[in-house]
């Protein structure tokens, strides 16, 4: 019998470059910008409700996803980088 998936997509997601877990972590934001930003659209409220439930489902996955990519070490890697680029 195969390993549970959750499990194995998890080691899948961990033996991914910290590149991609960046890559990743961009596209979190992004998703963020455009769950929130739809709300300036001149669209009904149940199609902005809709919207803002699906970019903010995939902001969540793509940064806990991100987060799992990267793991520990990734995650002090990018804080460093931001302390250093802030100095």
């Amino acid at each position: 019998m195969s390993a549970p998936l959750l499990p194995r997509i998890r080691q899948w997601l961990a033996s991914l470059s910290f590149r991609s877990g960046v890559i990743c972590a961009v596209c979190a934001a992004l998703f963020y910008a455009v769950s929130f930003g739809q709300m300036l659209l001149p669209i009904s409220a149940t199609a902005k409700g809709g919207l803002w439930v699906l970019f903010f489902g995939l902001a969540k996955t793509a940064q806990y996803s991100a987060l799992l990519i990267m793991g520990k070490e990734g995650v002090k890697r990018m804080k460093r980088l931001f302390l250093r680029r802030s100095e």
